[in-house]
């Protein structure tokens, strides 16, 4: 978008009706130029009328995830400040994952309206139809070890469940490590990914999912009893847009505490959104199988699992219920 792109469409957000006069004077350009923008911004997707003898009037913007209309809505210092939108991408996390190599400072964000190869934990895909959800992955240069760099998904969790808890009132939870779950059915999903050192991180790209306005038939048929939409579940639509400008703050919020005071400070907000606390589960990592119940998470982020042999502190894993909850999705289907 240009520059008198740009200030024409602040002007039309401002005021009810702008005379092409008004603008011709304030752009400095004569009034066929003035029509030219507004056409160019038409081509965007906008919808704006023009009344004889009164002038523009914005009318509605597009349902896309562009950086003009998520900017206009931040209120943040970093996250979001600079953002690349992409109609169709492989995977944000790999685009990230290359801006973040290039120099791009913390905050970036990569969105797309569609992936064809969105990727998740454990190797799973992530469904990605288009222009329904959103699909994002932010840079970030935390100050922490790399040790200390899983703490950043759980912080993001957290700040998904922020984001999503107004349009769905007491219906959100989160399941360890990261998803989120909305009615006992995911709802989102967070990938992180790492580019550091033997002592330092460089970067982590953090990826994120969330099923906003998604139908039922946008989900492969084995994952529709397991996943969910916003829209699904409350029959209400979803402004995209303003979710990412939510989300955003959000996890400037989170990241910059969990910078500044470690997960510890996290916890006790974390713990009121876990549904695994108190249930009975199997967790495997790598070969390793668990079983046991769930205390909650300890003040470095790990779930602390009572076991036959005493308490367990795990750091990472895949989760399967034992006893049966039927209010809660029973195997990740993470992002």
């Amino acid at each position: 978008m240009t520059d008198a792109d740009a200030r024409i469409l602040e002007r039309l957000r401002r005021e009810p009706v702008v005379s092409g006069a008004r603008l011709s004077a304030d752009l400095r350009v004569s009034r066929a130029a003035v029509w030219k923008h507004i056409e160019q911004l038409r081509a965007r997707g906008y919808r704006i009328a023009a009344a004889r003898a009164r002038g523009y009037r914005l009318i509605a913007s597009p349902d896309r995830l562009l950086p003009d209309e998520i900017g206009h809505l931040l209120v943040t210092t970093r996250f979001g400040r600079v953002i690349e939108h992409h109609e169709t991408i492989g995977s944000t996390n790999t685009a990230a994952l290359e801006r973040a190599r290039a120099g791009a400072p913390e905050g970036t964000l990569v969105v797309a309206e569609r992936q064809t190869h969105g990727r998740g934990r454990l190797g799973r895909r992530w469904v990605s139809p288009r222009s329904v959800n959103f699909y994002g992955s932010f840079v970030l240069r935390p100050t922490l070890a790399p040790a200390d760099a899983p703490q950043i998904a759980l912080a993001a969790a957290l700040a998904v469940a922020r984001a999503l808890a107004p349009l769905a009132p007491g219906r959100i939870a989160i399941k360890w490590p990261n998803d989120c779950l909305l009615d006992g059915r995911k709802v989102a999903g967070i990938l992180t990914e790492m580019d550091a050192e033997l002592d330092r991180v460089r970067a982590v790209v953090l990826g994120i999912g969330v099923n906003l306005n998604a139908s039922a038939r946008a989900f492969p048929a084995e994952l529709r009893s397991l996943a969910t939409s916003v829209r699904l579940a409350t029959g209400a639509r979803v402004d995209r847009v303003a979710f990412a400008a939510a989300l955003c703050a959000a996890l400037e919020a989170v990241y910059d505490r969990l910078l500044q005071a470690g997960f510890e400070a996290l916890m006790a907000e974390w713990n009121t959104y876990s549904c695994l606390t108190g249930r009975n589960v199997v967790i495997e990592c790598a070969g390793r199988r668990s079983t046991g119940t769930v205390r909650g998470l300890d003040e470095h982020g790990r779930l602390v699992l009572a076991g036959a042999a005493g308490d367990e502190h795990i750091v990472a894993g895949d989760v399967t219920l034992v006893d049966g909850y039927a209010g809660l999705a029973t195997r990740s289907a993470s992002r």
